[in-house]
C-alpha cells in the first residue's frame, strides 16, 4: 500500500519514486526545508534597498519640499555607517550579499555625474520673450478698475 505524501509538490513526489530507500537524516530533513533560506525576508530587504535607491535617484533634483525630504532621508540612510538597526543600509546590503561601501561609492559617483551634467545644461531662447506692458497685465487692469470706481464714488 502506498502512503500519499501530504504537503509535497508533484515534482517532489515523482522524484521520491527514484530515490534510494535509505536516506541520511540530513537528506530526509532537506525535503521539508524551504528551497531558498529566508526567501520572504530577502525579498523584503531587496524591496527596501530598491526603494531607497529609487528615492535617492528620483528626488535628487526635487523642487518641492516633499521630494527634497525624501531625497535627504534616502541620502542619510545610504550614508549612515555602522548602524546595527535591522533595516539599515549596511544590514540590508549584507543580508543580500552586497558590499555596502561599494554601493555607497557607486551612488556618490552617480550623484556627482548627475550634478555635473545638470550644471552643463543651458537653456537658450531662440526668440526673446515679448515684453508685457504694465497696462496689459490682469492685476494692473483690476487695480485701475478699482481706482476708477473709488474716484467715481
Amino acid at each position: 500500500m502506498m502512503v500519499q505524501d501530504q504537503g509535497l509538490s508533484m515534482e517532489e513526489r515523482v522524484t521520491s519514486l527514484f530515490q534510494p530507500d535509505t536516506l541520511l537524516p540530513g537528506q530526509y530533513l532537506d525535503t521539508f526545508r524551504r528551497k531558498l533560506h529566508l526567501e520572504p525576508e530577502k525579498k523584503l530587504m531587496l524591496a527596501i534597498l530598491e526603494d531607497g535607491i529609487a528615492c535617492f535617484q528620483k528626488y535628487l533634483f526635487a523642487r518641492d519640499s516633499k521630494g527634497k525630504a525624501l531625497f535627504r532621508e534616502a541620502e542619510a540612510w545610504v550614508e549612515e555607517k555602522g548602524s546595527e538597526a535591522v533595516f539599515s543600509f549596511d544590514s540590508v546590503c549584507e543580508a543580500l550579499g552586497l558590499d555596502p561601501d561599494y554601493l555607497r561609492r557607486g551612488l556618490a559617483n552617480w550623484k556627482a555625474r548627475a550634478l555635473a551634467q545638470r550644471n552643463q545644461i543651458k537653456v537658450v531662447r531662440l526668440a526673446p520673450r515679448p515684453r508685457r506692458s504694465i497696462r496689459t497685465t490682469p492685476l494692473a487692469r483690476r487695480a485701475r478698475h478699482r481706482l476708477k470706481r473709488a474716484v467715481n464714488r
